[in-house]
C-alpha cells in the first residue's frame, strides 16, 4: 500500500488521500455532494490489485501527474 500512496496516488485524476493516523488505508467512495457511497479495505490489497480496482472503479490514471486530464473523463470515476 506505501508505494501506491507514494508512487500512484499523483497520477489519478479526483483522488485523494487523507493521512488519519492510526487507520487502516481505505478507499471511501464519495457522490458529487461529498456523501459516502463506500468503503473499500486497502490493506490486504497489493498496489497491482488497487491500481486494478480504480480502473474497475473509472477513475482516469495519467502517465506523469502533470499531465492534462481528457474532457471525457474531467468529471470521472462518476456515473
Amino acid at each position: 500500500v506505501k508505494a501506491f500512496v507514494t508512487q500512484d496516488i499523483p497520477l489519478y485524476h479526483n483522488l485523494v488521500m487523507k493521512h488519519i493516523p492510526g487507520a487502516d488505508p481505505e478507499l471511501v467512495l464519495l457522490d458529487h455532494y461529498y456523501q459516502e457511497l463506500d468503503r473499500i479495505a486497502l490493506s490486504d490489497m497489493t498496489r497491482s490489485e488497487i491500481n486494478a480496482l480504480l480502473g474497475e472503479l473509472g477513475f482516469y490514471k495519467r502517465a506523469q501527474p502533470e499531465d492534462e486530464v481528457p474532457e471525457e473523463f474531467r468529471f470521472s470515476p462518476a456515473k
